[in-house]
């Protein structure tokens, strides 16, 4: 079959997965556009062949649309979301689930009252071949017990409406999701820090923030965001075991030998880096859905965690430092816990 799929929000991170759902992966089709520019969403919808439609519930109610991708503005998330749950649609959300907790929450409990699971959020850095040959590693007991994780996101530059409650929010999301799934452990605690600014950030910036955690299992993790580093986008981790560490390896790349020097080039954004992850995110997605199976991808559920995490690391960051504890809800059952 075609899995029918339905994307609302039509700006540069839709436009791109309508782009891989239509040139990259097998068994789908774009079939309905919605954006609250109407003229932008008529205009995507008539290079895929889909229809434009008014509005997400125009979109989710269809039936033309079997699957639905959202990746409008992240406060409208968790309508959409909700929406496709109620009609039974399979649904991808990009990050965030939702803005706040709450509305994160709100989404889990639609989902528990619909018996199984719908959602699933674009945290890709779980499908990056790097961090899943780090997971086998890790789970194989290749390092022995994890101790330590010491993890770096850099960035070359950021827009001015860049703020500093975003290093958490949109930059160390991927890696407070990610070591979750890696460590298959809870952060239970989170740290912010600022130490000496660098010049080359806008003024109201902190830039950069060096943020701690502790897992339930008492791992520690270091993470420095600079989002300012003017060199590339780099991303970095390293977790130290009992018996070994192992260490995400940098994207492959061909070393120059020129002008007395030995180098290989540094990606320059996140597309290019992770290009291969969404690739694989959405193929993945697109197989559950065509066999009717749960996603096996990022839950609705860790939405939330990832939400109440970076909660508590904007409070750090308010507070000038403080050691901020995590107040997450018990998991439920349909999550793989035991509420």
């Amino acid at each position: 079959m075609t899995v029918r799929v339905g994307v609302i929000g039509a700006g540069m991170i839709g436009q791109d997965h309508i782009r891989r759902l239509t040139e990259v992966v097998t068994g789908a089709a774009v079939t309905a556009v919605t954006d609250i520019d109407a003229e932008r969403a008529a205009e995507v919808a008539a290079r895929v062949g889909a229809t434009a439609l008014p509005t997400g519930t125009d979109l989710i109610d269809s039936p033309e649309v079997d699957a639905v991708l959202v990746t409008s503005w992240g406060p409208t998330h968790a309508e959409h979301v909700l929406n496709a749950v109620a009609a039974g649609k399979p649904v991808f959300c990009e990050k965030p689930l939702a803005t706040t907790a709450e509305d994160c929450l709100r989404v889990v409990e639609a989902e528990r009252a619909h018996g199984r699971r719908l959602v699933q959020v674009g945290f890709m850095r779980r499908f990056d071949a790097g961090y899943r040959q780090m997971k086998e590693v890790i789970a194989a007991g290749g390092i022995g017990t994890p101790l330590i994780v010491h993890c770096a996101h850099r960035n070359p530059t950021v827009p001015e409406a860049y703020t500093s409650r975003m290093a958490a929010q949109d930059t160390a999301v991927h890696e407070i999701d990610v070591l979750r799934w890696l460590l298959e452990d809870e952060i239970v605690s989170a740290q912010v820090i600022t130490p000496r600014a660098t010049s080359k950030r806008f003024a109201h910036l902190k830039d950069p923030q060096i943020m701690y955690f502790e897992t339930a299992g008492g791992v520690r993790v270091d993470l420095e965001v600079f989002v300012n580093c003017q060199y590339g986008y780099d991303i970095q981790c390293e977790t130290v075991g009992e018996d070994g560490l192992v260490r995400l390896p940098d994207p492959a790349s061909v070393g120059v030998r020129a002008a007395g020097r030995h180098g290989t080039a540094v990606q320059q954004d996140w597309k290019g880096r992770f290009v291969d992850a969404f690739d694989t995110e959405f193929r993945e997605w697109i197989a559950s859905v065509e066999a009717a199976v749960e996603p096996t991808g990022p839950s609705a559920w860790d939405g939330y965690a990832a939400t109440v995490i970076t909660d508590a690391a904007v409070k750090s960051l308010d507070s000038g430092g403080a050691v901020v504890t995590v107040d997450m809800k018990p998991r439920p059952a349909l999550y793989g816990g035991t509420a």
